[in-house]
């Protein structure tokens, strides 16, 4: 049985938002937990958006300089998740924007002749078991991978991170209703390439 590291069992029962103002308040442990909560996420997230893993370190590394910045104007109304995800987000657009072999997938037009900025842009088990699950894993990441980008992240937000939509419509920027259809949009278009693949209930 594992046992977590005394600094992991140190801060958890600590909200984000108690972490939060203790590091404004100069203490560098609680802001190297929220690192530690929200790295591998981030690095998830980025990574989906942008395609390229080293760029999505850089990037994260990037996104956590800005939010240590940024620290006292966080608000405490605003779920921090929430906020961190939204400065990731900005962060990954402004540097696909700045990278010309991405500049093709800025816009794109929908089946109904749409044409819009994408808003950029997954007991313990036996071998065997494991590798039906990650040949299955593999699959559902090769379909949503072939979405276009800005129904791309929505799915990644909605499935891989958890976000309810209220909070997916706070980090992309887009209207609540927008959100839900595009992932409405989405699932359907996953649907016929997951059923041929043999995956259903996703």
């Amino acid at each position: 049985m594992s046992v977590a590291s005394p600094t992991i069992q140190k801060f958890a029962a600590v909200a984000d938002c108690e972490l939060v103002t203790r590091a404004i308040a100069g203490r560098d442990d609680s802001f190297e937990e929220l690192v530690r909560r929200y790295q591998r996420p981030l690095v998830s997230y980025v990574y989906r958006m942008t395609g390229n893993y080293e760029s999505a370190l850089d990037l994260t590394q990037e996104v956590f300089i800005k939010v240590y910045g940024s620290l006292a104007r966080y608000r405490p109304e605003y779920k921090f998740s929430t906020w961190i995800y939204r400065i990731a987000h900005n962060t990954a657009i402004d540097h696909l924007r700045r990278h010309s072999t991405r500049e093709q997938e800025l816009e794109v037009a929908t089946p109904e002749g749409d044409t819009y900025e994408k808003p950029y842009a997954s007991g313990a088990p036996t071998p065997e078991e494991e590798s039906v699950r990650a040949e299955r894993r593999a699959e559902i990441e090769d379909v949503i991978g072939s979405l276009p980008a800005s129904y791309r992240e929505l799915i990644v937000l909605r499935h891989a991170h958890d976000l309810s939509y209220d909070e997916i419509a706070e980090v992309t920027g887009l209207p609540l209703g927008t959100v839900k259809n595009r992932i409405f949009r989405a699932r359907e278009a996953m649907r016929t390439p997951l059923v041929e693949r043999g995956i259903t209930g996703i």
